[in-house]
Parts: structure tokens; C-alpha cells; sequence
């Protein structure tokens, strides 16, 4: 009996490797065709602007509350890489649509991706993380009202 308790550690203890190394797969996609997207099927009403880093809007900028954060998860599960992470963009989107509408702002400025607290500046591509079973997206941003 105490072999077979010993037998049952062992093998739990060397699957433990496996079970860490998660798959972490970096994916880069068009931050314009998921605002587009939640647009198109009301997930947003398009009141609110956004500007990816690198990326300004004409006229005068006044940024109410620097630095909003998301960081949305969703199930990856039987999806791609790229339909987990289209989703999961959408619902960033949709959480700073939210935060800038109750700021009175009308504009979401100055946006990066922030994974695990990283930035990553770029005009035209947001990243999410991808995983066999999740897929995780986080921005950070300035709510702004343009005039």
C-alpha cells in the first residue's frame, strides 16, 4: 500500500513540469478591426475615439484620468489563437468605452498594451497572450476629452 502511495507522488510530481509550460503564445493584431468589430455588433456606440500610442487626434487634448487599466481574460479553449484574441480584445475595449464614458471623456488616448505590467508601444497592432485554455489581453490608456 505505501509503494502504490509512492508510485502515485512520483508520477504526480514529474507531470508537474508539463503542467507549468503552459503555452504563452504572443499575438499581434489589428487594433482597428477590433474597435471596428465591437462597433459594428453594438458592443460600443462609437461615442468614444481611440488612439493607439503613436497615434494622435487632431484638435486639443485633455486628458481627465491618465493611466486607465483593463485586463481581460477570456476561454481560449477549441478557439484559434486569433478569434480567442479578437474576442478578448473586444472586451478591453468595451471596459475603457465604459471607463471614459464615466469620466466624461470621449476618448481613450495614448493606448499600449500592458501584459504582465509591460508596455509595448505600437500604432497599429495590440498584444494578447494566447493559450491553450485562456487568452488575455490588457491596455492602459489616457481618458481624454478632445475638442
Amino acid at each position: 500500500m505505501h509503494f502504490t502511495k509512492l508510485a502515485a507522488v512520483t508520477l504526480l510530481l514529474c507531470a508537474l513540469p508539463a503542467i507549468s509550460q503552459a503555452r504563452d503564445t504572443a499575438v499581434y493584431l489589428p487594433f482597428d478591426k477590433a474597435v471596428a468589430e465591437a462597433t459594428r455588433s453594438g458592443k460600443i456606440d462609437g461615442s468614444v475615439k481611440f488612439y493607439l500610442a503613436g497615434n494622435t487626434p487632431a484638435g486639443r487634448v485633455t486628458v481627465v484620468s491618465p493611466d486607465a487599466v483593463t485586463n481581460k481574460k477570456t476561454n481560449a479553449f477549441n478557439k484559434s489563437d486569433e478569434v480567442a484574441c479578437e474576442w478578448v480584445a473586444q472586451s478591453a475595449i468595451i471596459s475603457l468605452h465604459q471607463a471614459a464614458k464615466n469620466a466624461g471623456a470621449n476618448a481613450v488616448t495614448n493606448i499600449v498594451s500592458f501584459y504582465k505590467r509591460n508596455e509595448r508601444k505600437d500604432a497599429q497592432t495590440y498584444e494578447c497572450h494566447a493559450g491553450a485554455i485562456m487568452a488575455g489581453v490588457a491596455l492602459k490608456g489616457d481618458l481624454a476629452k478632445v475638442q
